[in-house]
């Protein structure tokens, strides 16, 4: 009866960790997500912190977020070498709506950047926030 009983709580426990950690691959551990917020604004402002907008440069200049910078995501490897000193230091990315950023985020990890976060809701979600938006 013993061993039946061992035998089930070892087969709920590996069950149950399965089904916890399953989901947890590394590429979804990747995609950190940072929440719009005025607080990232004074993070960006104080050079802390590097905010990308990866969209067009008509998108951005139709509006982005203050102190963004614009690096297309078609064009990011032509930036690597200009993103070798923020290599330490948090970058966020945002796009119109994810797509964009995803696809710049990995090539910015391929390259070793260790700390790039998805902004949450992208510029979307930023302005749905009430959180001041410049335009050239």
């Amino acid at each position: 009866m013993q061993k039946w009983l061992l035998l089930a709580s070892l087969i709920t426990l590996t069950a149950t960790s399965a089904f916890i950690y399953w989901p947890l691959d590394a590429e979804a551990e990747a995609l950190q997500k940072v929440t719009p917020s005025p607080f990232l604004l004074e993070k960006v402002k104080t050079e802390e912190w590097m905010l990308i907008d990866v969209r067009s440069p008509q998108e951005y200049a139709e509006g982005h977020i203050p102190g963004a910078i614009n690096m297309p995501h078609d064009k990011i490897d032509g930036y690597i070498d200009q993103l070798q000193d923020a290599k330490d230091k948090p970058i966020i990315i945002y796009c119109r709506s994810g797509n964009r950023a995803n696809i710049a985020m990995k090539k910015l990890e391929q390259q070793e950047f260790m700390d790039v976060s998805h902004l949450e809701g992208d510029i979307m979600g930023w302005r749905e926030s009430g959180l001041p938006i410049n335009k050239m």
